[in-house]
């Protein structure tokens, strides 16, 4: 590690254990930290766990990793920047469904985490209810999943209507996306938390990460 950065680190308790504890590594949330956090706690936990991931994180700190660690992969529409040591062996099925193109950011998001993690991923975008027989089109795909994750922001109807077509678990991420009275995501996040379908949870909004970790979690127990 670069010695312009051990003054650095007396500021941060890394979790070396929780991978061991819950089966994940410590993933570093990116956004509002700056560079010269960033980069080392990204090459502490490299060197301790076979799968290294920084969410949010700006494209210009990202790719100077990237220089550190060339194998390293940055998603400039999710901001996701991951490392594998060694390739991770996919198993199970989780749809991640996207009501809009305006919510792939966060869809992708979900998606890379899951396959970081060892998920397969069915990527299913821009099948909002606006059109259903877009999303009736894919049920075919949906019945094959273990967990489905539904991004979708305006009024947050995709989830209840995907919960109420599946048997298995829906996780609802509420984004940002809608105009005025739609309060940043809120709206959304209100409507699916009053979703009368059955089956469905809710993270928080554009929490794509989350969602992932449960899909992920979900997945894994379906396939034991």
């Amino acid at each position: 590690m670069n010695d312009e950065y051990d003054t650095t680190l007396q500021y941060v308790e890394i979790d070396y254990d929780r991978e061991k504890r819950t089966g994940y590594p410590e993933v570093i949330f990116a956004e509002g930290k700056r560079k010269e956090f960033i980069l080392p706690i990204f090459e502490k936990i490299a060197e301790k766990s076979n799968v290294t991931i920084a969410t949010r994180i700006d494209e210009n700190i990202a790719y100077e990793i990237i220089k550190i660690f060339p194998k390293a992969v940055y998603s400039s529409i999710a901001k996701v920047l991951t490392l594998h040591k060694k390739e991770i062996v996919k198993i199970g099925r989780v749809a991640v469904v996207s009501a809009g193109t305006s919510d792939i950011d966060v869809a992708e998001e979900a998606s890379i985490i899951l396959e970081a993690f060892g998920s397969n991923v069915d990527r299913l975008y821009d099948l909002g209810v606006a059109g259903i027989h877009r999303l009736l089109s894919k049920q075919d795909i949906l019945n094959k999943a273990n967990a489905i994750i539904a991004v979708a922001g305006m009024e947050g109807a995709l989830p209840s209507v995907i919960a109420g077509l599946v048997a298995v678990p829906v996780i609802a991420v509420p984004t940002a996306v809608g105009y005025g009275v739609n309060f940043n995501g809120l709206t959304t996040l209100l409507a699916m938390l009053n979703s009368c379908s059955n089956g469905v949870s809710v993270v928080n909004i554009g929490n794509g990460f989350g969602a992932a970790i449960q899909a992920d979690m979900i997945n894994k127990l379906a396939v034991k």
